[in-house]
């Protein structure tokens, strides 16, 4: 037993450093210090609507102007990057350390009248644009549509693009500390025509010195304001008298109605099946009967088990500061290689509990195990990665990309799952039954309305949204808006109340449900 707990952790061990490896092999930065006119990297990102962040396109997507010195060199992203739809390539402009420029041209270009009609949709659809200085990320509009809120109909509308970007760039002595990117409102190409023009795109820099450290330069991103702080803890406090409330009244159960019956029932059996019963003592002898499709239902506890193992690590390392802002791609690789290396827990989970329930085949109890999550999620994945290869949007994965995920999911998911079913085999034991089981089950009388599955589940579900449900719309916002979530330490102690809620609501609904004579409680 001790040579395959030892096998185990060399295994994980040894595909966590080979996959760390192949993550960061492109991600070595040098030290971020420079000298007077030492070129400092600029990356273009992605441009999108602002409205809809999931929809990005790369940034030469449109038809800006490219001058002689762009190098079309992409900088080769980590896998979880890829998974963000982060698309880098070298930008245009020419931000050289402590260099200041006016008015400086980036290019002259002759615009067509379909490069004219594609800024034009970009521009009435709000796009922006990401780019990255010094790994600093950079936003900006690409123009801005008038008499859009006076005039309802769209041929009165003027379209303009912003051809002249401020860069203004703080730096510590020899480091950059922050970069802002501001459009000159005056200096602008008229986009309403749809015509052929010559366009002159020019950009200025400025430098200013700042006593900000550079360790401290990501700070601005983790700040929240003070009403904001203010609705999470209210958040918290809404959850905590949650708790208090389903604290009580299950105390009041257990202490009032159940502590004398499990008295009598561990201490004096005999005695009671003389008794009358009623309840959930009527059905004792059935409470146990093991449920239906049993590989499926272990299947789901290995794999329910799997993702809180995930959760708990991506929780520690969110609070020791591993997703700090921007950097791009870190969560999405951390849930693949965590997802990976934990499927061993997923598989020991389900064998066990598919042993206790006197289940045979292995085999198909692992393949349910290893494909009840990944295939409601692959089949997802190919439609909406589908839909964005039509529309040619940066997040589309390529097929090495898909490649790399099919045989990480082959070589580390698959063998680990194995493994999980190994170590069963060698420690697994019996179901320890608290009562006897009856040979024959009993018939469950007819219920009403409001106790069957789909009234059940959202009564059970409504306490739980609503002690996290702020929470939940800050994560939204944060999914599908444009704000960075950076509070991981209140979102820690809310999933710790939330947990809470969910075990007590849990053991109140089941008490509920043997009270009314239904033993098949094993899936609700």
């Amino acid at each position: 037993m001790k040579k395959l707990h030892v096998i185990f952790f060399i295994f994980i061990l040894t595909f966590f450093i080979i996959f760390r490896i192949f993550i960061n092999k492109h991600n070595v930065s040098n030290d971020h210090r420079y000298k007077h006119g030492d070129h400092v990297p600029l990356f273009t990102n992605k441009i999108g609507p602002f409205h809809n962040p999931s929809e990005s396109y790369r940034y030469y997507d449109l038809p800006f102007c490219i001058p002689d010195y762009v190098k079309w060199e992409e900088k080769k992203d980590a896998v979880g990057e890829i998974l963000n739809g982060d698309s880098v390539v070298s930008g245009p402009y020419e931000l050289d350390f402590l260099v200041e420029k006016e008015a400086e041209i980036l290019c002259r270009k002759n615009l067509t009248r379909d490069e004219v009609m594609q800024f034009q949709k970009a521009v009435d659809k709000d796009y922006y644009f990401e780019m990255y200085y010094d790994e600093l990320p950079i936003w900006g509009l690409i123009g801005r549509v008038e008499n859009r809120e006076v005039m309802e109909d769209p041929k009165f509308y003027k379209y303009f693009l912003y051809n002249h970007i401020n860069f203004d760039i703080h730096y510590n002595k020899d480091r950059v500390i922050e970069i802002t990117a501001r459009t000159d409102p005056f200096s602008v190409l008229d986009l309403t025509e749809d015509r052929e023009f010559d366009a002159e795109f020019t950009y200025a820099v400025k430098w200013k010195e700042t006593n900000i450290l550079f360790e401290n330069r990501m700070d601005k991103f983790t700040q929240t304001s003070l009403p904001t702080l203010e609705i999470h803890w209210f958040s918290i406090i809404n959850s905590c008298v949650i708790v208090l409330f389903l604290t009580g009244f299950l105390a009041m159960i257990l202490m009032r109605i159940l502590k004398n019956d499990f008295i009598k029932y561990t201490h004096d059996e005999e005695a009671v099946n003389d008794q009358e019963e009623t309840g959930w003592k009527y059905i004792h002898g059935d409470v146990f009967r093991f449920p239906k499709h049993k590989s499926l239902f272990a299947a789901a506890l290995g794999c329910g088990t799997q993702l809180f193992t995930l959760t708990i690590f991506i929780f520690l390392m969110a609070l020791v500061g591993v997703f700090y802002p921007y950097k791009r791609g870190a969560l999405y690789t951390a849930l693949l290689v965590i997802y990976a290396l934990t499927s061993g827990v997923a598989g020991y989970t389900s064998t066990s509990f598919y042993c206790q329930l006197e289940g045979t085949n292995w085999v198909k109890n692992l393949v349910w195990t290893g494909c009840l999550f990944c295939g409601p999620l692959a089949l997802t994945f190919c439609f909406l990665n589908s839909v964005a290869v039509s529309y040619s949007s940066s997040t589309a994965l390529s097929f090495g990309t898909i490649m790399l995920i099919v045989l990480m999911w082959t070589l580390v998911t698959s063998p680990l799952l194995v493994l999980g079913r190994i170590a069963v085999k060698n420690s697994s034991r019996g179901f320890q039954f608290p009562c006897r089981t009856t040979k024959s089950p009993r018939e469950i009388p007819v219920l009403p309305w409001y106790r069957s599955t789909i009234p059940q589940m959202a009564m059970t579900g409504l306490l739980p949204f609503s002690a996290i449900y702020i929470e939940l719309y800050y994560i939204f916002e944060s999914v599908w808006g444009q704000k960075i979530y950076t509070i991981y330490r209140i979102l820690f102690i809310v999933f710790i109340l939330l947990l809470i809620v969910t075990a007590f609501v849990t053991v109140a609904s089941t008490y509920f449900q043997l009270a009314a004579e239904d033993h098949k409680w094993w899936w609700s």
